[in-house]
């Protein structure tokens, strides 16, 4: 079964910037971020399609926030910009082997991470 590694969550400051890794350890299709914040449902942040590297993006994180590929890996990283004390959650990396769907239905990913914290304090 494919797993999955993250890293990069911190504590920061308004305005400040962090990266974020996940790395599968086998071939996917379709990575993506979901987020949970204190008291609050799970939601998704972004994603992308390896076959064609479109990416998604949830409004709230638009042109803060980029999910991209490294390289030719079964790895993103989410680099996340301009970083709001409403950004503080659990953020979670999850993977599918297939596209397609809404990208948003958690129900459509095969695994997930066990989650990387991210705070920010003003």
């Amino acid at each position: 079964q494919v797993q999955l590694v993250e890293s990069g969550g911190d504590s920061v400051e308004v305005g400040g910037s962090l990266k974020l890794s996940c790395t599968a350890s086998g071939n996917v299709e379709q990575m993506a971020w979901f987020r949970r914040r204190p008291g609050l449902q799970r939601e998704g942040v972004a994603a992308i399609i390896f076959t064609d590297g479109v990416t998604f993006y949830s409004d709230f994180v638009k042109g803060r926030f980029t999910i991209s590929r490294d390289g030719a890996k079964n790895s993103v990283t989410l680099l996340m910009n301009d970083l709001k004390i409403g950004d503080s959650a659990m953020y979670y990396c999850t993977a599918r082997l297939r596209p397609g769907g809404p990208w948003t239905r958690q129900s459509l990913y095969h695994m997930w991470g066990q989650g990387t914290e991210v705070t920010v304090s003003a």
